[in-house]
């Protein structure tokens, strides 16, 4: 199902005040706990490199640069497709290029061996949801606003992909999404 160039909103009110709460626990965990092996949001990184794991770090660098976000929904330690992606695609310069000029990259990843902040995990099961997301790799190009007195998020789908086998075939169906 292709939902290009229709627009929804999402209400995350519920996400951010999770995510909150979950990361005072983990942090206030860490803190108390010498021997935690919990990471925190600021020691976990992406996969893959020069793309961000916080949909607020993202909403803040696309509200600056006017740049949409590129959310990669992967599981990057079992998913074979999305392994493959990440080698024919994401790891090209070719790519990171382009992608640097043109979108914010988002990782939203759902591993099986490797531990995730709970804040980040309950985030990228929301906008598993929020995108109706049932496989992977699945890559949503998308606008976000946010209302800074609510603090809702409301997302914009420009239109999704999954795998592809060249830098050029991905660069172009996305920016036929872009274009719309």
């Amino acid at each position: 199902m292709n939902f290009s160039g229709i627009k929804f909103s999402v209400t995350l009110a519920l996400f951010l005040l999770s995510g909150f709460v979950l990361n005072n626990c983990v942090v206030a965990q860490h803190s108390t706990n010498a021997a935690t092996s919990t990471s925190t949001t600021e020691e976990y990184k992406a996969e893959n490199p020069g793309w961000l794991v916080n949909l607020d770090d993202a909403y803040a660098i696309s509200k600056k640069t006017g740049k949409p976000i590129m959310a990669n929904f992967t599981g990057s330690d079992w998913c074979g497709w999305c392994k493959r992606l990440t080698a024919s695609v994401f790891s090209k310069p070719e790519f990171q290029s382009w992608a640097e000029k043109n979108v914010v990259l988002l990782e939203l990843d759902f591993p099986r061996r490797k531990q995730i902040p709970s804040n980040i995990q309950q985030q990228n099961f929301n906008l598993q949801r929020a995108f109706q997301v049932t496989g992977y790799p699945t890559v949503w190009v998308f606008n976000v606003t946010k209302d800074d007195a609510t603090n809702q998020y409301s997302l914009e789908a420009l239109g999704k992909t999954g795998y592809m086998a060249s830098v050029e075939e991905f660069i172009a169906g996305v920016e036929q999404m872009l274009k719309k």
